[in-house]
């Protein structure tokens, strides 16, 4: 069976010694477009852009920190708290998902507290254009020929030649293509049902459906950390698992609260 072959150049563009790579330019396209669905929902609520504007600046910190340290700390910590400072060496690749979603989290809890806005409010409407930013991310990685399935068979597996000749699962299309699809249904339940959404449910949606997806592409991913070759279940399945309980718990919440509204 002939399969599709993957070759494509990380690299977008390089001169005078300088190169722009298709992750990069994704992962500032996965800010921007985030950025203006924010927009969009500040616009539609009648809330002050000025204070969007400031609120952008703390995620951005908080996911890049956040997204740093993650891969440091759960994926290679001997490594990296043995060399302190290859923490900075950010040009040299290395986020993690989980963390740059707890760094978004803490910025947003302090910027939440710093202008007296609900904290579970602000999460809901950043769910939305969060589940469109993984969608880039995962583009950016399928750019990058990183975060690869394992082999296999099915006909739609692909050669990513820059890694060897075997076909194998596009992993990062199977999360992409999630995510999309998770952020057009929570853009839909807001858009059609915002008033009748209970807080908190939105964020629960997006936990859940998130992390489900990453749990189960996990098992035809080859392992990121090499620690967890032994192990029954990867670090990223194993990092999924209190973000999906968490999500579970937040979509009984709100819907225990509605249903006693309405009672």
């Amino acid at each position: 069976m002939e399969y599709f072959i993957w070759d494509a150049n990380p690299v977008f563009i390089s001169f005078a010694g300088f190169s722009i790579y298709w992750y990069g330019i994704l992962f500032a396209t996965a800010m921007i477009s985030g950025f203006s669905v924010m927009n969009k929902i500040y616009s539609y609520e009648n809330k002050s852009i000025e204070q969007l504007e400031s609120l952008q600046i703390y995620i951005v910190i908080g996911i890049v920190v956040g997204a740093r340290l993650g891969h440091c700390l759960f994926y290679n910590p001997e490594y990296y708290l043995a060399n302190p400072l290859k923490i900075l060496a950010i040009n040299e690749g290395g986020l993690a998902s989980h963390g740059g979603g707890i760094g978004m989290a803490l910025a947003t809890l302090y910027y939440a507290h710093k202008n007296k806005i609900n904290y579970l409010y602000l999460l809901d409407r950043l769910a939305i254009p969060t589940a469109l930013f993984a969608f880039f991310v995962r583009m950016g990685n399928f750019m990058n020929s990183e975060i690869i399935g394992v082999q296999t068979e099915v006909p739609w597996a692909i050669v990513f030649s820059k890694i060897d000749s075997l076909p194998r699962h596009p992993a990062q299309l199977y999360e992409a293509l999630s995510y999309i699809s998770i952020f057009i249904i929570l853009g839909l339940i807001y858009v059609y049902k915002k008033a009748k959404v209970a807080q908190g449910l939105l964020l629960g949606l997006f936990f859940t459906l998130i992390f489900s997806v990453r749990i189960v592409v996990e098992f035809v991913k080859v392992r990121q950390a090499s620690y967890s070759e032994e192990m029954l279940f990867s670090t990223g399945q194993l990092l999924s698992v209190p973000f999906l309980l968490v999500g579970l718990g937040l979509i009984i919440i709100a819907l225990y609260k509605k249903e006693k509204k309405v009672v």
